[in-house]
């Protein structure tokens, strides 16, 4: 499911030619354009979607809409990890789905492959 979820802006800055935030959804933060709200100030509320601020909104219809997403589960659903959630569907008891493959126990980091013939 794809939300609509308010946030309050924390900062505003520039990247790559385009008005950005970082945006506080409950806890959550994110970087939010805001190209279609260039007056939204920092500590101003707005209704958030994909990424993009789409609306102004007051600080307690935020804090109330923010306050049930928390109570039904919406927030986690919405921006918690995707692999997360499949291993907590799948019922794994580990949040990397190939916890018990062949590369299990390994570190995150890539190794280096030696050529032959190559220090």
């Amino acid at each position: 499911m794809c939300l609509a979820v308010p946030g309050r802006v924390l900062d505003i800055g520039e990247k790559d030619g385009t008005r950005m935030a970082t945006v506080d959804f409950g806890g959550v933060q994110k970087e939010v354009c805001l190209e279609y709200l260039p007056d939204l100030q920092v500590g101003e509320y707005a209704i958030v979607h994909v990424g993009f601020a789409l609306q102004r909104l007051d600080e307690e219809s935020a804090r109330q809409t923010l306050a049930l997403f928390e109570e039904l589960g919406m927030l986690q659903e919405e921006f918690a990890d995707p692999w997360e959630q499949a291993a907590a569907q799948a019922g794994a008891d580990s949040p990397w789905p190939f916890a018990d493959g062949p590369f299990a126990g390994e570190a995150a980091a890539p190794q280096q492959v030696q050529e032959e013939g190559r220090p």
